[in-house]
């Protein structure tokens, strides 16, 4: 519990008192200053609150990016692996049949040209 909770608590709480007061006197002006520090303490009560919420998520900041740099490593190590993987795949494709390989990348190279210059008009 922070400053603003605690303080936010006991303006609430007089508040509560201060109308309760004004009721039983049947007074207006303890009514309604009663209410505005029951509004106000709830402020700021809840603003304490956000307040203790932050600082929890911070504290934790450092095991969560750990926990996240832990991942990413593990997913970045993953997809190189893939990766040379479908390397070597392509490589042995390759030499099986050279001459499929060629047509592909000249029906890229086609296809590549027709899209930078396409037609014109």
């Amino acid at each position: 519990m922070n400053k603003d909770e605690f303080q936010g608590g006991a303006r609430y709480v007089g508040g509560k008192v201060e109308k309760a007061i004004g009721d039983t006197v049947n007074s207006r002006d303890w009514q309604v200053d009663g209410v505005v520090d029951q509004v106000a303490g709830g402020a700021q009560n809840l603003y304490g609150r956000a307040k203790s919420a932050v600082e929890d998520i911070v504290d934790g900041a450092p095991e969560l990016a750990d926990k996240l740099g832990s991942e990413a490593r593990h997913a970045a190590d993953r997809t190189a692996e893939v990766a040379r993987q479908g390397a070597r795949t392509a490589q042995d494709a390759a030499k099986d049949a050279p001459l499929l390989w060629a047509l592909g990348a000249a029906a890229v190279g086609y296809g590549i040209a027709w899209l930078v210059h396409g037609q014109r008009d």
